[in-house]
């Protein structure tokens, strides 16, 4: 395995982290889940992402009670705050009353005195910038948080409250959590290079595409019963990927991942990882077989021929807009 700095932070993390998003606490049972997690730590990966909304804090308890079987000071905690925890409308936002008690809240589902990198979900239109990152800073202060980053911030977002940061010398900001795979691209714009000036490494969810850069949909054919297309819970985030045009592509991309001795799966994380700006990349498991695939992409090199290669192929799909 290898690691990154977060951002322009001295904080290490593997380029490979493994998240809870859609499974732990929810679809996957707690015992694997944990089984999934042991995996990770052993082959390396030390960057662990979760959210107080992943099925309401059961996530975090999962991840906490995976966890205490190592040294605190041996693994990188990250969750989240912003969607709602409750009925009441102060329940949810990034409001201080709302950073502040879902900072306690999550430090007691996970079982830990500190949390490594605390993210705002999303950006919250109804409170000051300011107001949250004073909050943030504060929380850094207590020794509750180490470091604060954000998730699926527009460039214009990033950068305002990057200003505020140096306006009143609050800690920075150290990342950016957004959706980023061979089919969603939309950051490369303008999110990474704004990042890329803040100092702010991006940490991106979703790199196979909810499993579509596994190769496992073939176009014209049945989704495979055992497929997360195929789970009624949850196949609304991927069925937007499910295109002749787009399956078609995926063929390609597995036979040239096939010619370079990779896993499909690996060459798209290996793709994700060319970017100097990426600090890591989140992958999603229900088995720990899973894991031990994709964590061979860290490391890999792709040469100029092979990514423009990549680049043709990708050129005859559309690109995505992802709605999260």
């Amino acid at each position: 395995m290898k690691y990154r700095r977060l951002g322009n932070s001295g904080l290490k993390v593997s380029e490979i982290a493994l998240g809870s998003w859609l499974t732990y606490g929810e679809t996957v049972e707690q015992e694997n889940a944990i089984n999934c997690i042991h995996q990770a730590y052993e082959l390396g990966i030390n960057f662990f992402d979760t959210a107080n909304a992943y099925n309401r804090g059961e996530a975090e308890k999962v991840v906490g009670k995976a966890l205490k079987d190592y040294e605190r000071s041996s693994y990188v905690l990250a969750t989240k705050l912003y969607f709602p925890m409750g009925d009441e409308p102060n329940q949810r936002g990034l409001s201080r009353k709302a950073v502040i008690e879902q900072c306690d809240a999550s430090l007691k589902r996970l079982g830990v005195e500190y949390i490594d990198l605390y993210q705002c979900h999303r950006f919250d239109t109804e409170t000051p910038v300011e107001e949250t990152l004073r909050a943030l800073d504060d929380l850094v202060s207590q020794g509750k948080i180490l470091y604060y980053g954000v998730s699926e911030w527009s460039a214009q977002q990033i950068q305002q409250a990057a200003d505020i940061v140096k306006q009143y010398r609050l800690h920075p900001i150290v990342s950016n959590q957004p959706i980023y795979n061979m089919l969603v691209r939309y950051i490369e714009k303008e999110v990474l290079p704004v990042s890329v000036k803040e100092g702010i490494g991006q940490v991106v969810f979703s790199p196979l595409a909810q499993g579509i850069l596994t190769g496992k949909y073939k176009p014209g054919k049945q989704l495979p019963n055992d497929s997360r297309a195929a789970n009624n819970q949850i196949n609304r985030w991927i069925q937007s990927y499910l295109r002749d045009d787009v399956l078609s592509c995926i063929q390609r991309l597995e036979n040239l991942s096939s010619e370079l001795g990779l896993q499909l799966s690996q060459l798209a994380i290996a793709w994700i990882l060319r970017q100097p700006g990426v600090s890591s990349a989140i992958i999603g498991a229900s088995r720990p077989s899973q894991i031990a695939e994709n964590v061979k992409a860290s490391g890999v090199v792709l040469t100029e021929d092979v990514l423009t290669e990549i680049e043709s192929i990708l050129n005859e799909v559309d690109r995505f807009v992802p709605i999260w």
